[in-house]
């Protein structure tokens, strides 16, 4: 049975994907998929295979929680977690060997002593704030502090180090200010062993900043189709999200559809129920603006979006039946809409609308050859 509402996930394009931006990025380089947030709402273990297989040598989450997980599915690469390590989260990251980050003296003793508790060795990754100010040490003396704790401890190794840059996906003072980054992250990590990983290029910087790739760089958002800055890479949307048609209608001229009555048909409208809304995932925002594709054509959206529902005018559109499937994001003929473009109409980005999907659409899982 077909649920009525799901999203097709091709792993070939994110597979596609990785090998675009391995053939971009320096041979030296090590390749580095994130697939925190559940891969960005597409899957976490399924995408993590997908990249492997496209050329990525580490993987990165947000929590150990989710490093976990892909451990238990037999995935044995390295795993970087990227938010700060916490008391709860370092014993489980050392014993699912999880590469934790570290920015404080502290956070190297919580290491040291959840990998004492379990008689094992456990790898960290420094980060340091070079202007994004989340998480990491600001200066050298920060700095000196966390080496001092690594070099006093028994059980953790200093393998790499890291910065995120805030702005590479912005005007020219945003790559002013990349370029300052970058500077301070060379000055913070110039008294580390040749042997630790250097990493600071993000997707927008992959495509921006290729000479700033070091010994590895990090695909989050261009690893799904969606690159934050122009490129001429033909990298591919891996996510199509559909719905159905549930019920037609024609009606009247100065006829009002959905809650608050705020459309009101100026003529007579044939008008489609898609079996989608916000308790799906859907931008309620969306609607003022958006459009779907049924039959290969655009049907704008009308009236507010329901939590379970929306509606959509096809008076233009012929040969279309209760049943028929409804492109919510993805291509239809010559038409497509982008995760982009419901960002766009919502008033938010990509990422937000990728990772908004709801727990109730289907995920479904195609392959297709790579070379189509």
């Amino acid at each position: 049975m077909i649920p009525r509402n799901r999203r097709i996930i091709d792993l070939s394009s994110i597979q596609h994907n990785m090998e675009l931006l391995r053939s971009v990025t320096p041979p030296s380089a090590r390749m580095m998929a994130v697939v925190k947030a559940d891969g960005y709402g597409h899957g976490a273990e399924e995408t993590a295979r997908a990249a492997i297989r496209g050329g990525a040598d580490m993987l990165a989450v947000a929590s150990a929680g989710e490093g976990k997980f892909l451990r238990e599915q037999g995935i044995t690469v390295p795993i970087l977690v990227l938010g700060a390590v916490t008391e709860t989260d370092a014993a489980t990251g050392v014993q699912y060997g999880l590469i934790q980050t570290v920015c404080s003296p502290d956070m190297v003793i919580l290491c040291e002593q959840a990998a004492e508790k379990l008689q094992k060795q456990t790898e960290v990754h420094l980060k340091c704030d070079t202007g994004m100010g989340r998480i990491g040490v600001r200066n050298q003396a920060e700095r000196d502090d966390v080496l001092s704790a690594v070099a006093k401890s028994h059980r953790v190794n200093l393998t790499g180090a890291y910065t995120h840059f805030s702005d590479a996906d912005g005007n020219e003072d945003g790559l002013r200010y990349t370029r300052q980054q970058y500077a301070l992250f060379r000055t913070l990590t110039a008294p580390l062993d040749r042997d630790v990983i250097l990493h600071c290029c993000n997707s927008a910087a992959i495509h921006r900043f290729p000479e700033m790739a070091m010994d590895m760089v990090r695909a989050g958002i261009s690893l799904y189709g969606y690159p934050p800055v122009p490129t001429d890479l033909p990298l591919r949307p891996c996510m199509t999200w559909s719905a159905d048609i549930s019920y037609i209608k024609e009606v009247h001229p100065y006829t009002f559809i959905s809650y608050g009555r705020d459309f009101r048909s100026e003529r007579t409208v044939r008008v489609a129920t898609v079996t989608c809304g916000y308790g799906d995932g859907y931008f309620r925002a969306a609607g003022k603006d958006g459009y779907v594709l049924i039959g290969g054509q655009r049907a704008k959206i009308i009236g507010r979006i329901c939590m379970d529902q929306m509606m959509a005018d096809i008076s233009n559109i012929d040969g279309i039946s209760a049943g028929d499937e409804v492109i919510l994001m993805g291509q239809s003929g010559k038409e497509s809409i982008t995760a982009e473009d419901i960002a766009s109409w919502a008033g938010t980005i990509s990422y937000e609308i990728l990772l908004s999907v709801g727990s109730r659409v289907d995920r479904i899982y195609r392959k297709r050859s790579v070379r189509e």
